[in-house]
C-alpha cells in the first residue's frame, strides 16, 4: 500500500483504512491457519503438521510476486525497497537462540502475539520472556556490540548474490516452494501425530 499512497493512487486516509482492514484480515488468517497454537507450530519441527510452513511460504511468494508486479506497473522502485543489512555472526547466533526458544516455547515472537490475542496463557508468558530478552539485550549491549556487528556483508539481495534477475529468482523460488509443499505432505504422512 505504501507505493500506492506515495504515488498518489490512493489518499493517505484510504491507505490507513486499508491497512486496518488488511491487518484484521491478516490476523484472522493467522489464527485460522493455526498460528495461535503452540502444538501446531511445534508440529513443523516434528513433521506431523506443516500448515504453518505452507502458510509462510505462500505469504513470502505472494509478497514477492506483489512487489515484482508493482515494479512492472511502475508503482514501486525495487531499488528503493529497504533490505536489512546482514551481520552474519549475529544472524547465525540469533537464529540459534530464536530457534531454541521456538522449539521450547512453541512460538516465535510474532505468533506469540497471535496466541495471546485469543487469551492463551503460554503465549502471554512467552511474550513476557520476549520483553525480558529485549531488556537484557539492551542493558548489556555495550558488552556484546562487537559480536552483534561482526560479519557485516552489506545489504545483499539473494538474487544479486546468485547473479540472477529478480524474475528468474522468483520463478526458482516458486519451484522450491512447490517442492517444499510436496516434502511437507510426505512428512505429514511419514510422521503422523500420535493421538493420546
Amino acid at each position: 500500500m505504501g507505493p500506492l499512497s506515495v504515488n498518489g493512487i490512493i489518499s493517505e486516509n484510504t491507505n490507513l483504512f486499508l491497512a486496518f482492514i488488511i491487518g484484521i484480515g491478516f490476523g484472522f488468517v493467522l489464527e485460522q491457519s493455526g498460528f495461535s497454537s503452540s502444538r501446531k507450530l511445534a508440529g513443523v519441527f516434528y513433521g506431523y503438521d506443516t500448515v504453518v510452513l505452507k502458510v509462510f511460504f505462500t505469504a513470502a511468494i505472494t509478497a514477492m510476486l506483489g512487489l515484482l508486479f508493482f515494479s512492472l506497473f511502475g508503482w514501486v522502485d525495487l531499488n528503493l525497497v529497504y533490505v536489512n543489512p546482514t551481520y552474519l555472526t549475529s544472524a547465525v547466533l540469533g537464529g540459534i537462540i530464536m530457534g531454541a526458544g521456538f522449539i521450547m516455547g512453541g512460538y516465535c515472537p510474532g505468533t506469540s502475539f497471535c496466541g495471546a490475542s485469543i487469551g492463551k496463557i503460554d503465549a502471554i508468558v512467552f511474550i513476557g520472556g520476549l520483553f525480558l530478552g529485549v531488556l537484557i539485550f539492551g542493558i548489556g549491549y555495550r558488552w556484546w556490540s562487537e559480536l552483534y556487528m561482526a560479519g557485516f556483508l552489506g545489504s545483499p539481495k539473494v538474487s544479486e548474490a546468485l547473479g540472477l534477475s529478480d524474475g528468474i529468482f522468483a520463478l526458482l523460488l516458486i519451484l522450491v516452494a512447490l517442492a517444499m509443499f510436496w516434502v511437507a505432505e510426505w512428512a505429514e504422512k511419514k510422521f503422523p501425530r500420535a493421538v493420546y
